[in-house]
C-alpha cells in the first residue's frame, strides 16, 4: 500500500453501516487472548443487526438537536479527559466544549501549577514543583441528595498515581486532592447516595475508590516475586473532610464502582479473580465476580478495632477477602460470580438492580439489590442466586445506562453497537419464558464504544432523552488532524421506541466516563468572595514591596486597564512572592500576569487572590503583562520588574 491508498477524498460520504473496521481492527487485538467460548457462542441471528443508515434519512430533524446562537443547552455533560489529567465540560444536545478544569495536569492557561495556592491542592516536592506532572482521570460522579446530583462537588480519580480529587461545582474548579496509601491502578470511583448508618442524612457522606492493580503490600520491595502476596484494596474517604476512612483488603482487583440508593452497599466488578499477573493468567476462570461491600458492617469492624495498617500508613483496614468472609451474617463482602472478564457495573435509577456485563462474554448479567442484602442475612445459598438475569447482547459488551422506562443500554465494544434492552424481560427470559423479547434495538457507532450514559441516568431522575457513546476510534469521522485522531462521543435520541444518531461531537484524546447533568441543578457564581482569600489586597493603596532580608512580597491589585504598581524593583537572588488581587467586580472580566523568562502565567478573576513564588535570579528588566484580553487598552496592561544585580 503506497501513502495515497490511504488519503481518501474529504467529501467523500462514510458507509455508515459498514463493519469493516470492526473487522480489521479490534479483533486483531483480542484473536491471541484466548476468548472464551461464549464469545464464540452469540447468537448473532436472534436480533440481527441494524440496516446501514441512509445518510439523508433524518436530515430535516437534525436541526431541533442544534443550539441556536444565544441559547443556552438543555444539559451539562462532565467528562474524564483521560491521560491529559483534566475535566472536561460540554454543552448537551450542542456538543459545545465550555471548559476545561485543569486537575491532575499542569495547566499554562489558568496557571494551575504555577500558583501557590494551585500548588498547595496538587502537592509539592521539597523544591516546591509539584510531587506530579501528570494524571489519568477516568470517572467523574458528583455528589448526591435524596437520589438526584445536588450540584454541590464532583469527584475525579487519578489512575496513575492513586489520586481522589474533589471539584467545586460553583467555581467548576479543583479544590482538594487526596493521594490514596498503597494504591496502584485507582480505576473506579464513585460517590454513596446516602448515608448507610444514619437514616436522616441523605445525601452523599463518602466517596468509594477501588484500585486495580494488586502488588504487595507494602510495596517497598518485600515479596515482588511471591506474586500469591499481591492484594488490591478498596478505599473509602470522607466527601466532605477528603480524609481516608478506611481501607478493605480483598481478592483479585477492581474496575468500576458503583453505589446503591439506599447507602447500604458498595459493588466494583472485578476481571482478575485469578489473581493473575500476566492477561494470559488473568482469563483462566470462567467466572469472575462482582463484589459486593456492607458499608455499615465494615464500618462497625473499624470501629471495634478489627482493622490492621500497612507499611507507614495509619489508615485502618479491614479483612475483606473470600476465606475470611466465608459467613454471610457476620461477612464485609459478598462475591457475585459473573460471566467472564466484566467490565463495568451500574445500578438502575428504581435502585433494584446492578448491570455488569462480561466483557469476554456476549452477557449481560443483572444482579438484584435486595438479593445480596439477603445474602448478608444469611437467607440466600450462595452470592450466585444474587443473578437475576443473563441476557445474551452482543460482543464485547461494557458500560449500561438505563432511561425512565425499565430498559438498559449497554456498548458492545467489538460489535460497535448500543444495544437497548429491556430489564424485567431479560429476568422473565433468565426464568424460562421463550416469548419474551429481551433485545429492543440496536444501532451501530463509529467505532469501538467504551463509556456510554444517559441523560441523569445515574440517578432517580433518569429523563431517558439522551445517550451519549464514547467512542475509542473514529476513523473517518471528521477531517483528519494527522496519526492522533479526534474521538467521538455520538449523540444518540432514546426517546423513542427506535434510538437515533443525531450528532458527531468531536472530543479530544482520550475521554473515559462522564455523566449528563440538567442545567437547573447547576449553580455557579460569577464572582468570588474577596474575604475567602486570607492574603488579598483589598486595596490598591494596600500595594507595595515589602521585604524581610532575602523574601521579598509584592503585593498588586489588578482593575481594568492596569496594575497598582507600575513597577517595582527587587534583587537578583531574592525569593519573590507576588499576590496579585483583582478588584473588579464585572462578570467574566478577568485579569492576568505573565512574566517573561521567569516561566509564569496565571489568571485572577474577579474578587479572586493568587499568588506565585519564584527566585528572581536573572537581573534586567521584565514586562509584567495582562495575558487575558480584558480592555480596550489590554495590551497596555503591564508593570516592569526591574531585578537589580
Amino acid at each position: 500500500m503506497t501513502q495515497d491508498d490511504d488519503i481518501k477524498p474529504l467529501d467523500t460520504q462514510p458507509d455508515l453501516g459498514r463493519r469493516k473496521f470492526l473487522g480489521t481492527t479490534a479483533l486483531v487485538g483480542l484473536s491471541g487472548a484466548g476468548l472464551s467460548l461464549g464469545l464464540s457462542a452469540c447468537n448473532k441471528e436472534s436480533v440481527p443487526a441494524a440496516a446501514a443508515p441512509d445518510a439523508s434519512a433524518g436530515k430535516s430533524e437534525h436541526g431541533k438537536y442544534e443550539v441556536p446562537p444565544g441559547q443556552l443547552d438543555e444539559y451539562y455533560s462532565f467528562s474524564s479527559g483521560g491521560h491529559s489529567g483534566e475535566v472536561r465540560i460540554y454543552g448537551l444536545p450542542s456538543g459545545r466544549e465550555l471548559k476545561r478544569i485543569p486537575v491532575f495536569n499542569m495547566d499554562c492557561l489558568v496557571g494551575w501549577g504555577v500558583t501557590n495556592e494551585s500548588k498547595a491542592i496538587l502537592g509539592t516536592k521539597p523544591n516546591g514543583t509539584p510531587k506530579y506532572t501528570t494524571g489519568d482521570t477516568h470517572h467523574v460522579h458528583q455528589t448526591y441528595a435524596d437520589g438526584t446530583y445536588d450540584g454541590k462537588y464532583m469527584f475525579v480519580n487519578d489512575k496513575i498515581h492513586g489520586r481522589l480529587a474533589r471539584v467545586r461545582m460553583d467555581t467548576m474548579e479543583c479544590d482538594r486532592i487526596l493521594e490514596l496509601p498503597n494504591v496502584q491502578g485507582f480505576h473506579g470511583t464513585f460517590t454513596d447516595k446516602r448515608d448507610p448508618v444514619d437514616p436522616k442524612i441523605n445525601h452523599t457522606t463518602r466517596v468509594f475508590c477501588g484500585a486495580e492493580f494488586a502488588t504487595p503490600l507494602p510495596n517497598d520491595g518485600r515479596d515482588m516475586d511471591d506474586t500469591s502476596k499481591y492484594k488490591s484494596l478498596f478505599s473509602c474517604v470522607d466527601s466532605d473532610s477528603m480524609e481516608m476512612r478506611w481501607q478493605v483488603l480483598i481478592d483479585g482487583n477492581c474496575d468500576l464502582v458503583a453505589t446503591s440508593y439506599d447507602g447500604k452497599l458498595a459493588a466494583t466488578n472485578q476481571y482478575n479473580v485469578e489473581n493473575g499477573i500476566h492477561y494470559e493468567d488473568m482469563m483462566a476462570a470462567e467466572m469472575d465476580a462482582c463484589l459486593f461491600f456492607n458499608v455499615a458492617r465494615i464500618e462497625e469492624a473499624v470501629k471495634a478495632g478489627k482493622v490492621t495498617t500497612i507499611g507507614g500508613s495509619k489508615v485502618p483496614v479491614v479483612d475483606g477477602t473470600k476465606a475470611a468472609n466465608q459467613d454471610p451474617k457476620t461477612a464485609l463482602t459478598c462475591y457475585v460470580p459473573i460471566s467472564k472478564n466484566p467490565h463495568g457495573v451500574n445500578i438502575s435509577p428504581d435502585g433494584k438492580y446492578y448491570a455488569c456485563s462480561g466483557k469476554l462474554s456476549p452477557t449481560a448479567s443483572v444482579i438484584e439489590h435486595e438479593l445480596v442484602l439477603k445474602w448478608f442475612d444469611g437467607d440466600l445459598a450462595k452470592p450466585r442466586d444474587a443473578v437475576v438475569a443473563e441476557a445474551e447482547i452482543g460482543l464485547g459488551p461494557l458500560h449500561t445506562g438505563f432511561d425512565n422506562k425499565g430498559n438498559a443500554y449497554t456498548t458492545l465494544f467489538l460489535d460497535s453497537q448500543i444495544v437497548k434492552w429491556n430489564v424485567e424481560a431479560a429476568i422473565k427470559s433468565f426464568k424460562g419464558d421463550k416469548n419474551v423479547k429481551v433485545v429492543v434495538d440496536r444501532i451501530d457507532v463509529h467505532y469501538q464504544p467504551g463509556h456510554g450514559f444517559t441523560s441523569m441516568g445515574e440517578t432517580k431522575e433518569s429523563d431517558g432523552k439522551y445517550f451519549i457513546s464514547d467512542n475509542k476510534f473514529s476513523k473517518d469521522r471528521f477531517l483528519p488532524v494527522g496519526p492522533l485522531h479526534a474521538e467521538t462521543a455520538q449523540l444518540i435520541d432514546i426517546s423513542g421506541d427506535k434510538m437515533k444518531l443525531v450528532a458527531d461531537h468531536s472530543v479530544y484524546s482520550e475521554p473515559h466516563d462522564s455523566i449528563i447533568v440538567r442545567r437547573d441543578i447547576i449553580k455557579t457564581r460569577q464572582i468570588y468572595n474577596l474575604d475567602d482569600f486570607p492574603h488579598a489586597v483589598k486595596d490598591a493603596k494596600e500595594s507595595g514591596v515589602f521585604r524581610n532580608g532575602k523574601k521579598v512580597t509584592v503585593k498588586l491589585t489588578s482593575q481594568a486597564p492596569a496594575f497598582s504598581l507600575r513597577e517595582f524593583k527587587v534583587k537578583k537572588g531574592d525569593e519573590v512572592t507576588i499576590i496579585l488581587t483583582n478588584l473588579d467586580k464585572v462578570e467574566d472580566l478577568t485579569h492576568a500576569m505573565a512574566i517573561p523568562k521567569y516561566d509564569i502565567n496565571f489568571i485572577v478573576n474577579p474578587q479572586q487572590t493568587q499568588s506565585v513564588t519564584f527566585v528572581a535570579d536573572k537581573p534586567g528588566v521584565y514586562w509584567c503583562y495582562c495575558t487575558n484580553f480584558c480592555h480596550a487598552l489590554h495590551l497596555e496592561m503591564r508593570s516592569r520588574m526591574i531585578v537589580e544585580a
